[in-house]
């Protein structure tokens, strides 16, 4: 039993980092039904901003974790926030009424420019993410839970409840409602379109950039190859969930951090991968929706 619990804490904490990121697939297909490969690069940059953020701030902060962590974090989500208007204004923009294959090529495109330019500007080698909070365990019933767990968990539940406030609780948050319906609609009721869309990849950008953040408090370890499977992990939790729901990218990250975890610790951490991808193929088999998503009737 302690086995298992101690199995169900360290899924959550993965799954609320994949639910993180996958939130931006999801927002991104939601106002443009496009899948944005290039959403796990800027997980990426975001774990180096929070690298470099830390160095530069070092002599600035307080000494307290929490508020350190926050900065960094920070510093992090307005850079990924700035990369992500720029990869929307430079990138998908100009092609937007494209076919979709086009914007899927375009996507990839996008993906490997940021992959190989990192390793130019960053280093092909390995980074060591500065350790912002100093690891402390509590056992609790023979149930080991560190401090940075609980950084990880608060902090991502504390954005996932920002997000799902601003989404339904603000005339902004309506508006990117209003284009996620219908895009043409909302343009004839007056919505700034083009704005509200840039905004959307401003917001995934900057939740891709926490989870990169968070990630690296834990695994300190970055590379700038480090978002291809973690962005292909969280697109997988946004299929999963229903792509194009909010609250099925949160789901579809949990059953997909818990699935993860419980294959590598009571089967062979061997699948810890191939699980993503099995989930994958059994949801596009049985219910290609995914768990909270519609099926919808496209004409040909």
């Amino acid at each position: 039993m302690q086995s298992f619990l101690q199995q169900l804490i360290n899924g959550i904490s993965l799954g609320s980092i994949y639910a993180l990121v996958a939130l931006g697939y999801t927002m991104v297909y939601g106002v443009l039904r496009l899948i944005n490969f290039a959403h796990g690069d800027v997980y990426m940059l975001g774990a180096y901003f929070g690298y470099y953020s830390a160095r530069f701030l070092r002599p600035y902060m307080s000494g307290n974790p929490w508020l350190d962590t926050f900065e960094v974090l920070a510093a992090s989500m307005i850079g990924c926030a700035i990369a992500g208007l720029l990869i929307e204004r430079l990138a998908y923009r100009p092609v937007r009424r494209a076919s979709r294959l086009t914007l899927l090529i375009i996507a990839i495109g996008v993906s490997l420019l940021i992959e190989y330019s990192s390793q130019l500007v960053f280093g092909a080698e390995p980074k060591f993410f500065p350790q912002l909070i100093p690891e402390k365990a509590w056992h609790l019933g023979g149930v080991i839970i560190t401090n940075q767990q609980m950084v990880v968990l608060i902090m991502a539940v504390l954005l996932m409840v920002l997000l799902n406030l601003f989404i339904y609780r603000t005339r902004t948050g309506k508006a990117m409602r209003a284009v996620s319906f219908n895009l043409d609609a909302a343009k004839l009721m007056g919505i700034d379109t083009d704005r509200i869309i840039a905004l959307t990849f401003a917001l995934g950008s900057a939740l891709a950039a926490a989870g990169g953040v968070l990630v690296s408090i834990n695994i300190p370890g970055i590379d700038p190859l480090m978002g291809v499977m973690t962005g292909l992990k969280a697109f997988v939790a946004a299929v999963l969930g229903g792509i194009g729901n909010i609250f099925g990218a949160v789901i579809g990250g949990l059953i997909l951090g818990l699935a993860e975890v419980m294959v590598a610790g009571y089967g062979s951490s061997t699948y810890r991968d191939a699980i993503a991808f099995l989930i994958l193929i059994a949801i596009l088999l049985f219910k290609p929706s995914g768990i909270l998503g519609k099926g919808q009737v496209e004409k040909v």
